[in-house]
């Protein structure tokens, strides 16, 4: 979506979207009724034709899923429809915005709507994806959008989908508390996917350490400060919809938003921890090349500390060169000079064992 231009109203509306560029990839829209007898999910391909039809008087429960935000016609669609606010929808296609809670009292154009802005985090091919997820509570439509296909949700869907399933027995709003139980939830692999990098990381500092090493420690680095960028609002939507009194949020979705609530600041703490890790690893590294260096040094030092009586020893004996005892003994040389040689080595050596400076 282009930026908003200084002095330009607040919010689209769906009459505003149609005027709006469609950008590339596609969207799919899936909608889902349930109630507790009977449960139907379909694709839709003609979103108007669907949209003129009324919901089965048997659904309690009407989940309508899009994926992909490309096609903006669609959007205004389901905007006109279900009279969304101009705002949220602007929120909607604002890549990149915080994560909230907003309740949106109905007026002469809108329904009364309750507008979540929330972070999935996921594992796509071994690496971290974040992705912006819309919510919008009815009292019986729950309208959830994506900006890309694919979620962690196919176990809600599982659930929706058998019967008995205690899911079908509860309102819309328990359906957004289990879509966002989902969610936080997700994030759990993705710590678990940090630790292992963290530990594999701290084995390569203390084992190689190289500037490469470094490189990819402050890529961590960041890859967990934009986590916890994301997920640190996460808390305050969940808390927020505890304290609201929307009455589309049932007692039933308020009892269980509290254990969302826990996992959230499980999640916060695990990235905190792993942040000050992933900092820690600087100090682990200049450690390292310290005491690699201390070592080297060490052993430069002891090599010159033999070969300096060595040295004196060659001087003296090179001013001296007519009065050489091989001169005259040729068993001298290779017995009487590199003896004395050998000795002075081997006593430095066992000084240097005994004072534990090797």
């Amino acid at each position: 979506m282009p930026p908003d231009r200084p002095g330009s109203s607040a919010g689209i509306r769906p009459e505003e979207l149609m005027l709006l560029p469609c950008g590339p990839g596609s969207t799919f829209v899936t909608c889902t009724d349930y109630s507790e007898e009977e449960c139907r999910s379909v694709d839709v391909i003609d979103v108007n034709a669907f949209l003129a039809e009324h919901r089965p008087d048997w659904s309690r429960v009407r989940w309508i899923n899009v994926d992909g935000l490309s096609d903006l016609r669609t959007l205004a669609a389901l905007a006109h429809k279900y009279e969304l606010h101009p705002l949220a929808v602007e929120d909607t296609l604002r890549s990149g915005a915080r994560p909230k809670a907003e309740f949106y009292p109905g007026d002469s154009s809108h329904l009364p709507r309750l507008f979540i802005a929330a972070r999935m985090i996921s594992l796509r091919e071994g690496k971290v994806h974040c992705e912006q997820i819309s919510f919008f509570l009815g009292r019986h439509t729950l309208l959830t959008l994506q900006e890309d296909r694919g979620d962690v949700w196919d176990l809600v869907r599982d659930r929706i989908s058998r019967d008995g399933s205690a899911l079908r027995e509860h309102d819309a709003s328990f359906l957004m508390y289990a879509l966002l139980d989902a969610i936080v939830d997700s994030c759990f692999p993705v710590m678990d996917h940090l630790a292992e990098r963290l530990e594999e990381m701290e084995v390569e500092v203390l084992q190689r350490p190289n500037p490469k090493v470094m490189h990819k420690a402050r890529r961590l680095k960041h890859e967990i400060l934009v986590l916890r960028r994301e997920m640190g609002p996460m808390r305050e939507v969940v808390a927020s919809l505890l304290r609201s009194d929307d009455n589309n949020i049932s007692e039933a979705a308020r009892l269980f938003l509290r254990d969302v609530h826990d996992h959230c600041i499980q999640v916060i703490e695990l990235l905190e921890t792993y942040r000050d890790q992933a900092a820690g690893l600087s100090e682990t590294y200049l450690n390292a090349i310290n005491f690699r260096l201390t070592q080297v040094m060490k052993v430069l030092t002891i090599i010159s500390t033999l070969f300096m009586p060595l040295s004196f020893l060659a001087g003296v004996y090179g001013m001296n060169f007519e009065n050489m005892p091989e001169m005259r003994q040729s068993w001298f040389y290779p017995l009487g000079f590199w003896g004395i040689v050998l000795v002075i080595v081997s006593g430095m050596l066992v000084i240097f064992r005994r004072n534990r400076w090797l």
